[in-house]
Formats: structure tokens, C-alpha cells, sequence
């Protein structure tokens, strides 16, 4: 069964292991863990509903626990302390259009707020109820998970917008496809999701990010249905797919979404090798992506995430190994990890991986076998149940990403992680902090920061210290030229951060838009844009 309070499914447990918790101990001190609420507990705080009696909707109390929150940090501390403070009024779980565009006429009718819900996977805050005078209801997609339309002449795929990662590549493969889209939280997340929040996969470099996959579909809105047709390319104006492309639920319910797929490839193999250092290995990743290598991802760790990583796979004999062999070709602490995937034909592939091993080794680097590339693959959606190990330690766990041009990843970098580093130096704490490159484009790549820290004495003050740490992070990334996101979506988190980015008639402009779908501000209000309050840079004060 999936976890209440935390990532996954209960089944899928990975505890922080000795080597690791020696490490964290080394970095950051002891810790001590909080006490978390039990479910129970939580249930019987949950208010009576205030929505009126529909057959599409359920009141039932832990429904509504299991729907109140995502994944963000904020939503993390309120689900661990059973401090939740508000929940929806009910949750809805229809299985087609027409049931969504039912209880979004019975929103508008009586004046309801509505939350689209995924796989209740945000990390920054999609999922959060207002916590004002009108009625929450939560309409949660997974019903809708099948496949409803392939057109093999066009390679395009129709799904209902619930339909989880998984589940959506079992139906393509059984039809020898693949959309080839795969966030760290993919075996969560769901396309509808992936849209509304303009994801990007592991292998975006050869299959693009979710802004090239998605084709067209359905959008129910209070203002009326948008049909958006599957046009290949057009000039007859803005582009309604942009439009809904990162809404973030603002618009209305995405219930049907047709995306470009792909045969499935002949062959497809990862592939580790060390850099000597972080900008060695940035330059390298720099000239595969503008020499157009035929990659489908590339993956550089810097020194302190390397080190980490090896740290915490708990193989301490394997990794003494490993360790001396590259000693003895001459890298040392600086050294870097980059991970690289080959997809495709078998000859395609064959010739992406020579020249991106050539590339490596004239930018110092030194290869490894096939055996660290396919321990990436098996443990590839892994990493976010280190946030249940860490925490049962004693130890928060949070990241953050943005992306900028090549000239400025370094700068941009450096910045962040400073920022990190000495957030909560006032009060005498250390913040373990690391970095990789998750995404490369000609013009530049993202940056993927974790931030590790000790929880504080209680709920309130671990809120605290990381409300100090998002936000000194935040503001390292809008004045230093990045975006405040490359894949997580703006959500409450970001959004104070958002004008420095859109500028002041940007904002005004998306606020008109969701007015146009959405006169009432019914849909997820609050998130994406700060409706109604001032259009200012205070943020970055």
C-alpha cells in the first residue's frame, strides 16, 4: 500500500545504511529524529466535510488524509507531525470527461475549489488546500490510466491524463512502443501531471522533454472544454499546447492527453566513467551536447555528490576498489561522476557511445565497465525513499534545481551551494550540500541541488531551518540568472520567485489567462501565481 507520510509503497523500504549514517554523522553531527503522527491519529482531526452530497464524491476521513498533501518539504513536516491543518472537503475518482467536467459544473455551482490530483508526487506544494471559506475538493485522476487511441501511421498515443508512468509503458511496449519518459518520480507521476507541471525525463536528450511529447488532448475547464488538435507544426498563432503546458491545475483538468511515441529501440545500455574534475567533466558534457552526439542522457556529479553517492551505496569493499583504480590513473577527491545512456539501433548506438568515450577520454576522464551503468538503470527511481531512511535518523533531506546557460553553470553553481552552505550558520548548523547536471541542452544544462540537515527540536523549528535554506537558495538563483525551475514546477514554493523571471507583464498576462478559463478562481488557486497579490520583487529581498 502506498505510504501515507512518505515516498512509495510501504513494501519498498531502503534504510539508511552504517557507512552512511558514520558519513552523515561526520558531516552534520548527530541527530536526533522527531516523533512522527500515527494515521489513526490524523484521521480523527479531520473536520466534517462542507461540500454538498454528490454521488461522484467521497467524505470518507482518510481518503482525504491520503489526498491532502504532495511531496514538498512543507507537506513533508505536516504529514510526519499530523500537523495538517487543512484537508479536503472530499475526493472524487471519476473514469471519464464526462464525470470530470460533472463535478467542475458542481464546483462552479457551488462555489468549490478544485485540485487536480496526479500521483501526488509535488515537491513544491501543488496539492496544499487554501484553507479559506470555500469548500476543497480534491479530483484525483488515477481511474482514468488507460490507453485509448494509438495511430501506429502517425506514432501518436491517446491516455486518459491518470495513467501512471508504468502503467503507461507496459500499455505502449504491449504494442512494441515507448514514450520514452522517465522523471525521477516516475513510477508515481502521471501524464496529465507531466504536462500541467512541464516535467522533464532522464532521457529527454533523446526523447525530449514533456513540451515535445505532448501532442494535444482534452482540457475541461469551467469555462467550457478546450479541444487541442494534433497538429504537427502550425502558424496560426499561440500555440494552445503552450498554454496548458505548465498550468499547474490553474486552467482546469486535463482528462485525455495524445503524446509522440516512439518504437521501442533495438538496443539501450548505460555507461559509467570518472572525470578529474567538475568543470572538466562540464566541459565534456558541454561539447557532446553541441556536437549533437545521438545520447539519450547525460549525467555529471560533482566531487562532494560523488563522494557522497559511493559513501551511501553501502559497498565499502567494492567502492575501496573502485577508488584505487582510478587512483592509480590519476584522479583523486576532485573526481566527478558522469553517467551517459546510449539508445537506438544497434549501429546508432555503437557510434554514440565511440565518440562519447572519445570525448571523455580526451577530456581526462577514465571509463569504467558496463557493471556501475546497470546498477544506475536498476536503481535509477531509487533515490527519493532516502528521504524516509535519512529522516528515521534524524536527518532532513530537500532538493532544488534550475538551469542556465552554459557561460553560467559554473557561477550559478557555486553561488547555490554557498547559499546553502551557510544558511543556517546563525545557529552553529552545517548543511551537507551537492550538485549534478541531470539535463544538457546546446545552450546550456540544468542544476539539481540536494541539501541535507539536521532536523531541529521539533516540527516548528526544522520548518524554520529550511524555510531559511529554500530561500536563501531561491534568491541565489533569481539574482544569479537561472530559472527558479527546469522540472519541478512553480506550485506555492516558487511562486513568490516567479516575477523575477516572467517580469511584471508576464505575470499580468497569465493572470489574464486564467481568468479566461477560470473566472471564478476555482482551480487550484494560489498556485503558479500569487493571484491578487502584489507584483512585486520583494521575494528576492
Amino acid at each position: 500500500m502506498r505510504r501515507w507520510n512518505g515516498w512509495g509503497d510501504e513494501a519498498d523500504d531502503f534504510p539508511l545504511k552504517s557507512g552512511g549514517r558514520a558519513f552523515l554523522r561526520e558531516k552534520l553531527g548527530e541527530a536526533q529524529p522527531l516523533p512522527d503522527a500515527k494515521l489513526d491519529d490524523v484521521i480523527a482531526t479531520v473536520p466534517a466535510s462542507r461540500l454538498p452530497g454528490h454521488p461522484l464524491i467521497d467524505t470518507d476521513a482518510e481518503d482525504r488524509v491520503r489526498h491532502a498533501r504532495g511531496q514538498s518539504f512543507g507537506d513533508w513536516v505536516a504529514m510526519r507531525s499530523g500537523e495538517f491543518g487543512t484537508f479536503p472537503d472530499g475526493v472524487a475518482h471519476p473514469t471519464s470527461s464526462s464525470e470530470v467536467r460533472e463535478l467542475i459544473d458542481f464546483c462552479a455551482r457551488e462555489g468549490v475549489e478544485a485540485i487536480p490530483y496526479g500521483g501526488g508526487t509535488s515537491v513544491v506544494g501543488h496539492l496544499t488546500p487554501n484553507g479559506g471559506d470555500r469548500p476543497v475538493l480534491s479530483i484525483d485522476m488515477g481511474s482514468m490510466n488507460k490507453l485509448i487511441a494509438l495511430d501506429r501511421t502517425s506514432n501518436l498515443a491517446t491516455f486518459g491524463a491518470g495513467t501512471a508512468g508504468p502503467a503507461l509503458e507496459a500499455q505502449l511496449r504491449e504494442k512494441g512502443y515507448t514514450l520514452g519518459h522517465f522523471p525521477q518520480s516516475f513510477e508515481l507521476s502521471t501524464l496529465g501531471g507531466w504536462v500541467a507541471a512541464r516535467s522533464s525525463g532522464q532521457q529527454s536528450l533523446r526523447y525530449g522533454r514533456i513540451e515535445q511529447l505532448f501532442a494535444g488532448g482534452r482540457l475541461e475547464s469551467p469555462a467550457g472544454t478546450l479541444e487541442i488538435p494534433t497538429f504537427p507544426a502550425s502558424a496560426a498563432g499561440p500555440d494552445l499546447r503552450e498554454m496548458v503546458l505548465g498550468s499547474e491545475g490553474r486552467l482546469g483538468v486535463l482528462t485525455e492527453v495524445t503524446v509522440r511515441v516512439t518504437p521501442l529501440p533495438e538496443h539501450e545500455s548505460f555507461h559509467v566513467a570518472f572525470m578529474p574534475n567538475w568543470s572538466a567533466g562540464r566541459e565534456a558534457l558541454r561539447r557532446l551536447a553541441q556536437d549533437r552526439i545521438q545520447l539519450s542522457m547525460l549525467r555529471l556529479s560533482n566531487a562532494a555528490e560523488t563522494q557522497t553517492q559511493l559513501t551511501l551505496v553501502g559497498k565499502p569493499r567494492l567502492v575501496g576498489m573502485l577508488k584505487g583504480f582510478l587512483r592509480r590513473r590519476g584522479l583523486d577527491a576532485d573526481m566527478c561522476m558522469l553517467t551517459f545512456g546510449v539508445t537506438g539501433s544497434k549501429v546508432e548506438c555503437d557510434v554514440a557511445r565511440a565518440f562519447a568515450k572519445q570525448q571523455i577520454k580526451l577530456s581526462g576522464g577514465v571509463l569504467t565497465g558496463t557493471a556501475l551503468g546497470k546498477r544506475w538503470e536498476e536503481t535509477r527511481f531509487r533515490s527519493p525513499y532516502v528521504r524516509n531512511g535519512m529522516w528515521e535518523r534524524g536527518y532532513a533531506i530537500d532538493t532544488l534545481e534550475t538551469s542556465t546557460d552554459w557561460n553560467n553553470v559554473g557561477p550559478l553553481g557555486e553561488s547555490i551551494e554557498d547559499a546553502l552552505r551557510e544558511g543556517l550558520a546563525g545557529e552553529g548548523e552545517r548543511v551537507h550540500v551537492f550538485t549534478h547536471i541531470s539535463h544538457v541542452y546546446g545552450q546550456g544544462s540544468s542544476l539539481y541541488t540536494t541539501y541535507v540537515f539536521r532536523v531541529g527540536r521539533d516540527y516548528g523549528a526544522t520548518l524554520d531551518r529550511w524555510r531559511k535554506l529554500k530561500g536563501a537558495a531561491s534568491r541565489a538563483i533569481v539574482s544569479g540568472g537561472g530559472t527558479i525551475s527546469h522540472h519541478h514546477g512553480v506550485g506555492t514554493d516558487h511562486a513568490p520567485y516567479l516575477v523575477a523571471e516572467k517580469g511584471q507583464l508576464g505575470i499580468a498576462a497569465i493572470e489574464s489567462l486564467l481568468k479566461t478559463f477560470d473566472p471564478d478562481g476555482i482551480m487550484n488557486p494560489g498556485k503558479l501565481v500569487e493571484t491578487g497579490a502584489p507584483v512585486t520583487g520583494d521575494a528576492l529581498a
